[in-house]
């Protein structure tokens, strides 16, 4: 590799965060900065031509972030929204699918109905990161928001499936409709059960081993092996790597704590640096993809967008109600499983959160270079991901304000379980130290057990007074939080003072390091509440 290319492979990650950074600071949708970023930058001169590369989208950037994805997701939570999921991941995708190719080849008769299907297929999946990443920021009710999660770690197998029946049906190579069934059923049912078998032999690994940085380093790796391993033998990668990360993430309480710490900061970071490399790399594929339709008319190419723009969201919007409310009219089984109908204000806001991502693009541009009209679906992938990123994107934490939808109720009632929770947690704890420190079992130093029984009493305090019985007068400073407000000041303080002695000589950077890391854990503790 020489200086050149090393420096534009340096300069993307680097001008990706720090577009992110910006974001971040200005409170600012982060995904459509980086998009609008990079449609600038790819029309500076100088500027080169950052092609995406399909296979390293869908095996490096795609495996990390479903994964991580999943591993933050509630197991017990997605098991409940099952079928809402199901119905969004398979229903609505195959849906859009279908309606998407027959607008398509209605608008360019001679492109083919099967390669109509195929660019359908290609914008059918919504990305929920931007989606999600709001909706937690603005306060979108819980089920909601794992509804979006749990159809964004689902849609993308089922749109990826019908993608290649799609691609096989224009290379003469694809069965009938029995045939792309049991493909698609062959390809999830396998993708289950190595997901299933990774996850288990991956459990097992990072529960033995006892080194909290080497059990994450493992981690890093568990996606991929979990997608390659799938797509070795056909079957769905996407589908193994987030049957994985659901399993970890739901066994992840029973690891150390220092692997949760650690995973935590991790995936955060990962998270970070892989979706602001992922959106501007979306920005800066219109100037490769505008050279690729000269002598196209510009006037149909936009009346073309449009279309397809409006088609993808008034199938969701029509998707929506009837999927959310129908089943429950028509089943007691449903309505017993489900016993509170969802609010009006939570679908809509589920219709409206439709906006595409990297998927869609590197599914385009994995089309074969001799595929019908590829310069023209390519254009058009983009602009609806664009598109959608950029109306529905904007748009979308004015409609959660505006439908005032919000999650007080949800808040208060985790509170008071909580509270009830750290007050049985208290007397466990509290029993265990009597055992412990009673008549004849051992020596012990009063003042050692007076302070652990009132760091078990406090906790108990801490969860009662986020429910308000702190002082009682609305606004006024809880104990709790005066307690971590001075303890924060405290710290800064002892800092300050390790820090001199370092630099007076007085005591060694490898000291200055353990105490700075006994001092960040205690204000990690801080933070809590």
């Amino acid at each position: 590799m020489d200086t050149s290319t090393a420096l534009q492979f340096l300069l993307l990650p680097a001008g990706a965060l720090a577009v992110a950074a910006l974001a971040r600071w200005r409170d600012w949708s982060s995904p459509l900065l980086l998009v609008f970023a990079g449609l600038a930058v790819s029309y500076l001169p100088g500027v080169p031509d950052y092609r995406l590369d399909p296979h390293i989208v869908l095996l490096v950037f795609l495996p990390p972030m479903l994964y991580s994805a999943a591993l933050d997701s509630s197991y017990l939570r997605l098991r409940d929204a099952a079928r809402p999921v199901g119905l969004l991941a398979v229903g609505l995708v195959l849906m859009t699918t279908v309606v998407v190719g027959f607008v398509t080849h209605a608008m360019v008769p001679q492109l083919p109905l099967a390669a109509a299907f195929a660019l359908g297929a290609i914008i059918a999946p919504p990305d929920a990161v931007s989606a999600v990443a709001i909706g937690r920021r603005l306060g979108l009710p819980r089920r909601a928001l794992t509804i979006l999660v749990g159809e964004s770690l689902f849609n993308d197998a089922t749109a990826l499936t019908a993608y290649r029946v799609a691609i096989g049906a224009v290379a003469g190579t694809a069965g009938g409709v029995l045939d792309i069934g049991g493909q698609f059923l062959l390809a999830a049912g396998l993708g289950l059960v190595i997901g299933l078998a990774i996850a288990r032999i991956a459990g097992i690994v990072l529960r033995r081993l006892g080194d909290a940085l080497i059990a994450n380093g493992v981690s890093l790796l568990v996606p991929y092996a979990a997608y390659l391993a799938a797509e070795a033998v056909h079957a769905s990668g996407v589908i193994a790597v987030v049957i994985v990360g659901i399993y970890l993430g739901h066994q992840l309480s029973r690891s150390s704590y220092g692997t949760r710490l650690l995973s935590g900061a991790v995936w955060r970071v990962a998270d970070l640096v892989l979706e602001s490399i992922v959106f501007a790399l979306i920005g800066l594929q219109l100037r490769p993809i505008l050279a690729g339709l000269d002598g196209q008319r510009p006037a149909q190419l936009v009346t073309y967008a449009v279309v397809l723009f409006l088609v993808v969201i008034l199938v969701r919007a029509v998707w929506v109600p009837p999927s959310t409310y129908l089943p429950r009219m028509l089943s007691k089984r449903v309505r017993t499983r489900e016993p509170k109908t969802p609010s009006w204000q939570n679908v809509v806001v589920t219709s409206w959160a439709g906006m595409r991502g990297v998927v869609s693009l590197a599914a385009a541009f994995a089309l074969p270079e001799d595929f019908p009209q590829r310069n023209l679906l390519l254009f058009l992938t983009f602009a609806v991901v664009v598109g959608t990123l950029i109306v529905q994107g904007l748009s979308f934490p004015w409609l959660i304000r505006k439908l005032g939808v919000s999650t007080a109720r949800e808040r208060y009632a985790d509170d008071l379980a909580e509270a009830g929770a750290q007050q049985a947690a208290a007397s466990a704890a509290l029993s265990r130290l009597e055992e412990l420190t009673s008549d004849g079992v051992r020596d012990v130093h009063e003042e050692v057990v007076d302070q652990l029984r009132t760091r078990a009493e406090r906790r108990a305090m801490h969860a009662w007074e986020r429910l308000g019985g702190g002082t009682g007068q609305e606004g006024e400073e809880t104990p709790a939080a005066l307690y971590r407000r001075l303890r924060r000041e405290m710290l800064a303080a002892e800092r300050d003072v390790f820090v001199r002695l370092r630099d007076e000589r007085r005591i060694d950077d490898e000291v200055l390091h353990r105490v700075m890391q006994e001092l960040d854990f205690e204000e990690a503790t801080l933070e809590r509440g």
